[in-house]
């Protein structure tokens, strides 16, 4: 977005929320559910003449009793004020600062309350004709960074100085009605931020909740918004839709509203009413199994759910090549994993280590059903073997046929013991040899010595 598209705009009007004070007596919050780090920075903040609220989805969660991931502060001093309180404290972000605490791994986040754009200045803040925030360093009281929130259910401040709960919104009650409703008019709020209809949709399927009617009503439309938002966000956004345990029912969702074709349009193309293509199948298979891993409290890679939403998209290229240009299977397949992996980290910025992993995942595909000899060993010791073959059964449950007869080999030789190994390769080795060889030996290029003489 260049300076010429940018604007000064006249202030927004924001919505006029009444104060709702929750007394200690009357919630279910208690300083024990709290973690010990963000208690520290609650009592520190405080005693130093600062306003200081747990805010947003932690308040939210301990509300419904649910662990929170994250316990994030809200607080009138300015990030330079909180620097000073804190030698263990960094400040990020460009489009709105903020300060990280830092207690070993364990990461405190605290912003300063959020004000309305008055007077826009653009080094502090910004808008695109879209009407997009572009920098929002504004800072304000907690009436106005409560207005500023996305949902209501976000919008509850839990205030250190007397354990009361500041609900500004009416998020007690959608609260109880089980509602995901945004804070103002939804279609300014989404043009403010299209991410906003991202967290709609993942605040629904993690709380099991209902998108209000007036919040669910443009987002089908205004998705293609999505584009205009950096990769690099839309790549953090995409994990934590996709990677957080809901991720099946989070992808249905997405696609219901025409979110998830914004993101990934290369796999959209292969969207069918019935749902039933290949890529769509893997879709299914991929995100069911991460699920069932954060389930089982399982690693996960990021790599290896791309590398099959992308699979069938990348194959389908690697033909068209293959037509095109007259190169053999492998060949094109390199050609159409660059060309496609270049095309999707424009949407989203896939970093370089796990697009690596993506190319060795496809890789092992063509590799291995060539088992011959010592192949099968070698492949066995290598470190993305084990993705390899993951993703071979999930193509064999797709396809079936020689892919699934495959998958079963590989299944069936990593289980067996070495004799066993050795025997599975022999039968392969005479399978080949029953029929004529198409192989044709080189000729020795080593000199032979002279008869009758030995080396000295």
């Amino acid at each position: 977005m260049n300076n010429n598209e940018l604007e000064t705009r006249e202030p927004r009007v924001y919505p006029e929320l009444a104060l709702n004070v929750i007394t200690r007596q009357e919630h279910n919050i208690s300083r024990q559910l709290i973690s010990e780090n963000a208690l520290k920075v609650l009592y520190r903040l405080h005693g130093a003449g600062f306003d200081a609220y747990l805010v947003g989805g932690g308040v939210r969660d301990l509300l419904l009793n649910h662990t929170p991931k994250d316990f994030d502060i809200a607080t009138n001093a300015t990030p330079e004020q909180i620097r000073q309180l804190f030698r263990n404290c960094r400040l990020i972000g460009r489009r709105f600062r903020l300060a990280h605490i830092m207690f070993g791994r364990d990461v405190i986040e605290v912003a300063t309350f959020r004000g309305h754009h008055q007077e826009i200045n653009q080094h502090i803040a910004a808008q695109s004709e879209a009407g997009m925030l572009l920098r929002d360093n504004v800072y304000g009281t907690i009436d106005e960074d409560a207005e500023r929130r996305d949902f209501t259910v976000n919008a509850m401040y839990y205030n250190i100085a007397d354990y009361s709960i500041h609900d500004y919104a009416g998020g007690i009650e959608d609260l109880d009605d089980k509602l995901i409703r945004l804070i103002g008019d939804p279609q300014t709020r989404y043009r403010e931020d299209p991410v906003r209809m991202l967290r709609a949709i993942r605040f629904a399927v993690k709380l099991d909740f209902d998108i209000e009617e007036d919040t669910a009503a443009p987002i089908e439309t205004l998705a293609p918004l999505l584009k205009e938002i950096p990769s690099a966000r839309l790549y953090e956004e995409s994990l934590k839709m996709l990677q957080s345990g809901h991720g099946l029912e989070t992808y249905h969702l997405m696609r219901e509203y025409n979110l998830f074709q914004q993101l990934f349009p290369q796999v959209a193309e292969y969207f069918t009413e019935d749902y039933s293509s290949q890529t769509e199948q893997m879709l299914d298979l991929v995100l069911d199994s991460t699920d069932l891993r954060i389930e089982e409290g399982k690693r996960i890679n990021p790599a290896f759910m791309f590398a099959a939403f992308l699979w069938y998209p990348m194959v389908t290229i690697a033909e068209q090549l293959m037509a095109s240009k007259a190169l053999n299977f492998y060949d094109a397949v390199m050609e159409a994993s660059n060309d496609i992996l270049d095309q999707v980290v424009k949407s989203i910025a896939i970093p370089r280590r796990h697009t690596t992993t993506i190319r060795e995942i496809w890789q092992m595909q063509l590799r291995l059903p060539r088992r011959n000899g010592k192949r099968a060993f070698r492949l066995l010791e290598l470190n993305k073997f084990r993705a390899g073959f993951d993703f071979l059964e999930m193509r064999g449950e797709i396809e079936g046929g020689d892919v699934q007869k495959l998958a079963k080999w590989w299944q069936t030789f990593q289980n067996a013991g070495r004799n066993m190994r050795q025997a599975m390769v022999n039968d392969l080795d005479s399978a080949d040899s029953d029929g004529p060889s198409t192989r044709r030996r080189k000729p020795s290029t080593r000199k032979r010595k002279p008869k009758g003489k030995t080396a000295l």
